[in-house]
C-alpha cells in the first residue's frame, strides 16, 4: 500500500499531499506519517509549503476506531503526540499553505488551523464535530480558531458541531482567499509558489513578529522588531530588492534568492 502522504518539492516550494482513500481519515497511519513528513520539513525548511489532498474530500477527520482503541491511561502522551505536529507545523521558518478543496473535518481542520494561510473553494465544509463522540479538538483546533476568529466563534463551532462553509469562514477571518472549484488546485499551487518565491527571511520575520504579538501582545512584538529587523536588512535579497527599487522603481522584478 502506498504511504497516506506524499512529500515532495517543485523547486523551492515543499507539498505535502493527502493521498489515503477514500476519506483520507487520520488513523495511527496518516498521523505517523504526517509525523514523519513534518521532522524532515523540520530538518530541512523549505520556502515554502502547500498542504493538499487527493480524492473528493480532504479528509473525514479521525477514525472513530481510534478512540476505542485508546486506553484512557495512555489518552495523554497519544494526544499530545499528535499536537506536536501541529506546533512542529506553525513552528516552520517558512509561509504554510493549507488548499482546502472540499469537506475538511476534525484533525485535518486543526492541521490547517497550524498553517500561516488557508485557501478553499467556497463551497467547501469544515468542522470540528467531535462533540459527536463526545470529545474535544485535541490537536489545538479550538485555540487556534480562537486566535483567528475569536474565543465566542470557537465555542460555537466546536459545541455546536455544526459544518461550515468556507465562504462563511472567510467572513470570520478564518479563510484567507477562495478560489473557483474548476483549478482549484493549480491556483492554491500557484499562490503557495507566489510565497516560495518571495522574500524568505522577511517572511520568516513576519511570523516571528505575529508570533510574539499572539504570545504576549503589542509589547511583546515591539520587543522582538527591532533583533528581527536588523536580521533581515543583513539579506541577500533585501539588498537586491532595494538597488532594484532604486534603479527601476517599485514593479522591479527581483528574483529572489531565499536568503
Amino acid at each position: 500500500m502506498s504511504a497516506p502522504v506524499r512529500l515532495t518539492h517543485d523547486g523551492p516550494l515543499a507539498i505535502l499531499t493527502m493521498d489515503a482513500p477514500p476519506l483520507n481519515l487520520f488513523d495511527l497511519a496518516m498521523w505517523e506519517a504526517w509525523e514523519a513528513a513534518v521532522a524532515r520539513l523540520t530538518d530541512d525548511p523549505p520556502r515554502a509549503l502547500l498542504v493538499r489532498a487527493e480524492g473528493r474530500v480532504v479528509s473525514a477527520g479521525v477514525d472513530v476506531r481510534v478512540f476505542a482503541d485508546t486506553d484512557p491511561a495512555d489518552a495523554e502522551s497519544f494526544w499530545a503526540r499528535w499536537l506536536r505536529i501541529a506546533q512542529a507545523l506553525e513552528a516552520l521558518p517558512c509561509p504554510t499553505v493549507f488548499a482546502a478543496h472540499s469537506l475538511t473535518l476534525t484533525a485535518a481542520f486543526e492541521l490547517a488551523l497550524a498553517c500561516d494561510l488557508i485557501v478553499s473553494t467556497g463551497s467547501a465544509r469544515f468542522g470540528l464535530v467531535e462533540r459527536k463522540v463526545a470529545f474535544t479538538p485535541s490537536m489545538g483546533g479550538t485555540q487556534r480558531l480562537a486566535e483567528r476568529a475569536g474565543p465566542g466563534r470557537a465555542r460555537e463551532l466546536v459545541m455546536t458541531g455544526d459544518l461550515y462553509r468556507a465562504s462563511e469562514l472567510a467572513a470570520w477571518g478564518v479563510v484567507n482567499a477562495l478560489f473557483e472549484p474548476a483549478g482549484f488546485h493549480e491556483a492554491a499551487h500557484a499562490y503557495a509558489m507566489r510565497l516560495a518565491t518571495g522574500p524568505t527571511a522577511a517572511h520568516a520575520a513576519t511570523k516571528r513578529i505575529v508570533r510574539a504579538c499572539l504570545d504576549g501582545g503589542v509589547p511583546a512584538a515591539d520587543a522582538v522588531l527591532a533583533p528581527v529587523a536588523a536580521g533581515v536588512v543583513r539579506t541577500g535579497d533585501h539588498r537586491a530588492a532595494v538597488a532594484a527599487f532604486l534603479a527601476e522603481g517599485p514593479e522591479h522584478r527581483t528574483a529572489y534568492a531565499g536568503r
